[in-house]
């Protein structure tokens, strides 16, 4: 058996003021901090011991993690870092506040931005898009990893994780456009003999 827990960083500043984020690399909010601590403290409850971790290459993730695993007061483990774990790229749109988009664009344009499955912003990426970097990398490193029996950790971002999810739950074009990823919430995956998924729980 190998474990695979997934968990989206903590609020970021960005996030707090409803700005679009992006590859921009900003840091936790306060409350972002909190939602770290207190998966540290649920994976720690759980007696969960990892033998790698991955992150992005971005600072909201890189501390999501850094805090889980302090709050775990867990042994130091290799951690491996990768720009393909990034957030999707949100082009033109990254820096604007959400709402101030939809005035300068309109609600429904915004919406196929943020929503549909292949339609990317101005300069951006889609969610496609998104998954076409990530699923190699995810495949190469992370699953060869669990087939190997290692328990794995990865602290990335709303995108990029659903990309992971809509993969592994099997999940249609149309039926990933509803997923939500919540921010500092493990979602753990047990995985047996060749990389076969048995189970999959939501810690809260």
């Amino acid at each position: 058996m190998a474990y695979l827990v997934l968990v989206r960083h903590g609020q970021s500043i960005w996030n707090l003021k409803n700005i679009f984020t992006g590859w921009k690399d900003v840091d936790l909010s306060p409350k972002g901090r909190r939602e770290a601590k207190k998966a540290g403290e649920i994976l720690k409850k759980k007696k969960f011991v990892f033998d790698i971790a991955y992150t992005s290459v971005l600072t909201r993730a890189i501390n999501t993690l850094s805090i889980i695993l302090k709050t775990m007061k867990h042994p130091k483990i290799k951690i491996k870092k990768d720009w393909r774990l990034n957030e999707r790229d949100y082009g033109k749109l990254v820096g604007m506040n959400k709402d101030a988009a939809r005035k300068k664009f309109g609600v429904e344009q915004v919406h196929i931005w943020r929503r549909s499955y292949d339609v990317a912003p101005p300069g951006g990426e889609s969610l496609k898009d998104t998954a076409e970097r990530t699923l190699p990398y995810f495949k190469k490193h992370i699953m060869a990893d669990i087939k190997k029996g290692n328990d794995v950790l990865v602290s990335a971002h709303g995108n990029s994780l659903r990309s992971i999810v809509m993969k592994l739950d099997k999940l249609t074009k149309r039926q990933v456009l509803n997923l939500e990823i919540p921010t500092g919430v493990p979602i753990v995956y047990e995985f047996g003999r060749g990389g076969r998924i048995v189970s999959k729980k939501i810690l809260i």
